[in-house]
């Protein structure tokens, strides 16, 4: 099943997908194209992986890493589905990274690998946007890169585990411009969902709605304002937003990481 939150006609409204409208609670049908998305869930928190393919530890020139690198994903960066990202004045390099969104389904501390699909409430896609300015190695957590507003597309459905019947053999895909930029697959992950859910829920409890960033494959290229990103994983549907320069008021950026200002 494919759910989704949206507004139309002023209303608020989750609605499931079927035959190609969103059936809303009181079975009116509403075509996607003609509805505001919101998020497919609200988080308490997102938790998100570097450097979790190794084709992508590779084009970024690091090494594979011993034990999860994480980081935490400000709410305030999460974006639906068709909003517009917002690109930092005076930014060098910004890029896209497609990857899979694991939603937890229901709390879970110190959950074994073995049991940790039954604590997976579903599937979405993730855009976790970057400006590589402010990346020089996993040991910082890179949250100056990687928290900016608008910086975590999220959508547009949140899809259930029985239309997900292998969620470590799907394709990813990232096209800028109608243009493919990024291809990869979800089995070449480093650590699988299973395994990331055991290592966080030994220190810290995932709540119901908390959403798991699983890393992106090689293939980010640099975006620019007035470019459109269309993120694709089998099944899960196609997320898209457009790119705009951040308002003039806001002051550029003038130094990369480990650069005094």
């Amino acid at each position: 099943m494919k759910t989704a939150r949206f507004l139309s006609r002023g209303r608020q409204h989750q609605g499931v997908l079927r035959d190609g409208l969103l059936i809303d609670a009181a079975g009116e049908g509403h075509p996607p194209g003609e509805v505001q998305f919101l998020l497919p869930v609200t988080p308490g928190k997102v938790i998100a992986l570097a450097l979790n393919y190794a084709d992508h530890v590779a084009e970024l020139g690091f090494k594979q890493p011993e034990e999860p690198v994480m980081f935490l994903k400000p709410n305030t960066s999460l974006l639906p589905h068709r909003g517009t990202v917002e690109y930092p004045r005076g930014a060098k390099f910004m890029h896209y990274e497609v990857e899979l969104g694991l939603v937890i389904g229901r709390n879970a501390r110190r959950v074994r690998a073995g049991d940790a699909a039954d604590y997976i409430g579903g599937y979405t896609i993730a855009n976790d946007l970057v400006v590589r300015d402010y990346v020089s190695n996993y040991y910082r957590p890179p949250m100056r890169a990687k928290g900016w507003d608008t910086f975590g597309p999220l959508g547009p459905y949140l899809v259930t585990p029985d239309e997900v019947p292998d969620p470590y053999d799907l394709g990813l895909r990232a096209y800028v411009n109608g243009e493919l930029r990024q291809e990869g697959s979800t089995r070449d992950m480093i650590l699988k969902g299973p395994e990331l859910i055991e290592f966080m829920s030994r220190f810290m409890t995932l709540e119901a709605g908390d959403v798991i960033l699983t890393g992106t494959p090689k293939g980010v290229s640099h975006v620019h304002p007035g470019d459109v990103m269309r993120l694709e994983i089998d099944g899960l549907g196609a997320l898209e937003n457009d790119v705009r320069l951040e308002d003039e008021s806001a002051e550029p950026l003038v130094a990369e990481e480990g650069v005094r200002q």
